[in-house]
């Protein structure tokens, strides 16, 4: 495109990017994040939001849940939008309309945009840095709000969800209906951000999931559906929405996908359900090879419940299994390393104790092993993460531990991880970084083949910022962190002391267990949706 003076184009009506109002980019990775200044200079724009002048055009905008931790992006975007984005971009283009016609400024227009809940303009935020260099003060200008709250939708069953959308002819990434199932999660691990930031936990009723699905397989005429949410079996009415759901797509000839699966709901009823979707393996998260660190994550499975759940799937008829695990933990030592191969060996050995196991094939089991990434919006937001010779000892660790020909180890490369840890963390100093990265020919960076770990080093070293500082750096309970005048709604005392109780190997018990003040009802008004469904 570049060679041929081909500036980046709308895909379904060829108008170019840079004639747009609004351009906007859902953050999903952070090793998506070159790619964006690589679509804004093939579009034409301005990459630095300071040099786009002030006319009310070209409002480069983003959200999703990397923009919980924004700051490493700062420099290249007018606006960050937290939270759920039905009401709040509507709210924004009316005002848009309003001020466009008023003649206003590019300024103006943020100044009032700022005023929006959910609206984060990061131009009007000064940020002050002590010697050792942690954020020593972030000063809102403009107008601006000292600290900006995400966006939420109360009512599930009555947000707008599309009935009606475009239907590429080419092959795409999702080439199916999606279905949202419920928002949030009740459950707290401590590692994972989405479990937090998109709290509190909402459902969709039974007759609202029938009805889009219906709605949108007839309207777009796909043979798949897949069931999005952090934790589907979670849903309070689980049993009967899947049976109303499979009645109806196995009746239409439409096959109908689940995400991963809880060990600790997993029941012979339930498998009965899936069976009838799904003909291949089982996919679990046990996420940590012994009992103390899956206590240390607050996973709440037990190894009993573990074992349960592959019995249930093998005595079903499936004799391929897929766990997750991450190794790089808070605490974690070599024990638990081994420990992930020795939960794996008992497992293939539960297949062949079984007498009604599958005949005729034998068991796989496969491991997938991530590098823990502490991320914002978590217990585990101030932790460092190992180290990459860490990682490596590790993951060699691993690999001599498994034994048997029957299971099947993949893992993440550590620099990639690494990276992403940065990028999770940082701060405004990396807009520099990223940018630099970015002209030495870094993009695609979450594909391997693209991935140019060296020219990401050189970018940091040229940019005098230090790698360590926020990879490997454990951070203060009292520090200022990049984030912290980000409200996703759970407070910062409740992260602190979630993390002093992961360092004494104790456990919280899930939402409709008991409500662990995590701060969501206070921002709510009342007691979430979980909390009233405490008696499931």
């Amino acid at each position: 495109m570049r060679e041929n003076d081909i500036p980046l184009y709308a895909l379904e009506s060829l108008d170019p990017i840079k004639d747009f109002d609004f351009i906007g980019f859902t953050m999903q990775y952070e090793l998506s994040y070159t790619n964006v200044l690589n679509m804004l200079d093939l579009a034409g724009i301005p990459i630095f939001a300071a040099d786009r002048g002030d006319e009310l055009t070209q409002i480069v905008v983003a959200g999703g849940p990397c923009v919980c931790n924004p700051e490493p992006l700062a420099d290249f975007f007018d606006i960050f939008i937290l939270g759920e984005g039905e009401e709040v971009n509507l709210e924004l283009m009316d005002l848009y309309w309003e001020m466009k016609q008023q003649g206003a400024t590019r300024t103006q227009f943020l100044e009032k945009a700022c005023q929006i809940q959910g609206i984060y303009v990061p131009r009007f935020y000064k940020y002050s840095y002590g010697e050792d260099g942690i954020i020593s003060k972030v000063e809102p200008t403009n107008g601006a709000p000292a600290i900006v709250k995400k966006r939420i939708i109360k009512d599930m069953d009555k947000v707008y969800y599309p009935e009606n959308f475009v239907v590429p002819f080419t092959e795409i990434v999702h080439d199916r209906v999606s279905v949202e199932v419920l928002r949030g999660c009740i459950r707290g691990c401590r590692f994972c951000q989405a479990g937090f930031i998109y709290r509190p936990f909402r459902e969709k009723s039974t007759d609202t999931i029938f009805r889009e699905t219906k709605c949108l397989c007839e309207n777009t005429g796909y043979d798949e559906v897949s069931l999005a949410s952090l934790s589907t079996s979670d849903h309070s009415d689980i049993d009967p929405m899947l049976t109303k759901l499979i009645d109806y797509t196995a009746g239409e000839k439409i096959n109908l996908s689940l995400p991963s699966l809880r060990m600790d709901n997993f029941s012979e009823s339930l498998l009965e359900k899936i069976k009838k979707v799904r003909k291949s393996g089982l996919t679990f998260a046990a996420e940590g090879g012994t009992q103390r660190l899956r206590d240390v994550i607050n996973k709440n499975v037990s190894e009993d419940e573990i074992m349960n759940t592959c019995r249930i799937a093998f005595e079903g008829g499936y004799s391929t299994v897929k766990l997750y695990f991450m190794m790089g933990l808070p605490t974690e030592t070599d024990e638990d390393i081994i420990g992930i191969a020795d939960l794996a060996n008992r497992i293939v050995d539960l297949f062949y104790s079984i007498e009604n196991r599958p005949k005729g094939r034998g068991v796989q089991v496969s491991i997938s092993v991530a590098t823990f990434v502490p991320k914002p919006f978590t217990p585990f937001e101030f932790e460092p993460q190992d180290t990459r010779e860490m990682i490596e000892h590790k993951q060699k660790l691993l690999m001599d531990s498994v034994k048997s020909k029957k299971i099947k180890v993949s893992y993440h490369d550590p620099n990639v991880s690494q990276l992403e840890v940065i990028l999770a963390k940082g701060d405004r100093r990396l807009c520099k970084v990223v940018y630099e990265a970015w002209k030495k020919g870094c993009k695609f960076d979450s594909w391997d083949e693209h991935f140019k770990f060296d020219k990401w080093m050189e970018a940091f070293e040229e940019c005098g910022v230090d790698p360590a500082f926020y990879a490997n750096r454990r951070f203060e309970y009292d520090e200022i962190l990049p984030w912290d005048h980000l409200d996703y709604y759970v407070s910062k005392d409740f992260f602190i002391r979630e993390n002093k109780t992961a360092r004494q190997s104790k456990t919280t018990p899930h939402c409709r267990l008991k409500c662990s003040g995590c701060g969501v009802s206070k921002e709510i008004g009342g007691p979430c949706f979980a909390e009233s469904k405490s008696n499931i």
